[in-house]
């Protein structure tokens, strides 16, 4: 099984760029807050949560492409590369998200952007920021704008819940990391 250090080993060998860190680390902590959610194991869905971008840097163009291959030689199990892959689907690729695991991570990748925009705005950062607060970025198609807002809901009618009760558990456990997410 995937763990949390495998996943940054691995990143590390592709990744070189701090914002690509960043952004791992925001998936990866929604993922631990999504799965605490289902009951399910924290530590593998930040893993998996934070190797999502594994060939990004490398192949932007080609995301996702680069990926089934160096993982499985790497020993990752066909269900972590699906969950992976799965965060493409209806953008690079046709692996329709079918698990918990792999709508969240579908969902968060994009939801965690929104999030992160909206702390960097507040003076406290994230650490007193209510859904409410999210919802109004998040109604707002202007504030990051590149942040895939029908992905979002999306993912979440796939995981049958409403924006506001995901970016809720996200927040959360967001708030817990403020300060290794840059975001206290």
């Amino acid at each position: 099984m995937l763990t949390l250090d495998r996943a940054k080993e691995l990143l590390s060998t592709t990744t070189t760029q701090e914002h690509l860190f960043l952004h791992a680390k925001n998936v990866m902590v929604a993922m631990g807050g999504m799965a605490k959610h289902f009951g399910q194991d924290e530590q593998h869905w930040m893993a998996i949560g934070y190797l999502h971008d594994y060939d990004y840097e490398q192949h932007p163009d080609e995301h996702l492409d680069h990926t089934r291959l160096p993982l499985q030689e790497a020993g990752l199990t066909d269900e972590e590369i699906r969950g992976i892959l799965a965060h493409g689907y209806g953008l690079r690729n046709d692996v329709e998200p079918i698990t918990n695991m792999e709508k969240a991570l579908f969902t968060v990748d994009e939801l965690t952007g929104i999030i992160q925009a909206a702390a960097r705005m507040r003076p406290a950062g994230i650490t007193d920021m209510e859904v409410s607060s999210f919802m109004k970025k998040f109604k707002d198609k202007k504030f990051a704008a590149k942040c895939n807002r029908e992905v979002i809901r999306q993912g979440c009618a796939m995981l049958g819940m409403e924006v506001r009760d995901v970016a809720a558990i996200c927040i959360e456990a967001m708030k817990a990391h403020a300060e290794e997410l840059q975001l206290a």
